[in-house]
């Protein structure tokens, strides 16, 4: 049951990177864009180079929600860049949020590598998601909030400020 509600979480999480990532869109022909099973989703992410893995992957973890769901909506994520950055603040959430809320730490700048944010844009969405974060811990009922959905709130927080600041 544990499983199933974090992958429902994670297709969730996954479904907000598409809508952070809204502004680009997919205009070749029908049929032209990427391979789901293959190109998107967790099992591109982990096995970029290897196909056959990837589309195991893909199946074992979701059916291939994720990854179908990534092609259709937004063919464009399916760089496996949004959902590396996803497993990274969900697996290192805990360290990422102090260093936030510091300001600067060796989570921090991974993730922000991850979203290909260079040197010169950190300040900046550092800025920004400290601002964001910091109104989401103030909110009712914050506190209570599973770690998941703690996670997936800092994930949009930097991939709204990185789509604007980083070069992507």
């Amino acid at each position: 049951m544990k499983i199933k509600k974090t992958a429902i979480a994670f297709a969730l999480l996954a479904l907000q990177a598409v809508a952070a990532n809204a502004q680009m869109n997919n205009s070749g022909p029908v049929g032209s864009g990427p391979n789901p099973y293959s190109e998107c989703g967790i099992g591109a992410a982990l096995f970029k180079d290897v196909h056959w893995a990837a589309i195991t992957s893909n199946v074992i973890w979701d059916l291939g929600t994720t990854a179908l769901t990534s092609a259709t909506a937004s063919p464009q994520t399916c760089n496996a860049r949004q959902v590396k950055a996803a497993l990274f603040i969900r697996d290192t959430y805990e360290q990422l949020a102090e260093e936030t809320a510091r300001g600067q730490g060796e989570h921090l700048a991974t993730a922000l590598n991850l979203f290909e944010c260079d040197a010169a844009a950190h300040a900046a969405v550092i800025g920004d998601t400290r601002k964001s974060m910091g109104e989401a811990v103030a909110a009712s009922g914050y506190a209570t909030q599973p770690r998941l959905d703690k996670a997936a709130g800092l994930y949009r927080a930097i991939a709204s400020s990185a789509a604007q600041r980083c070069t992507i």
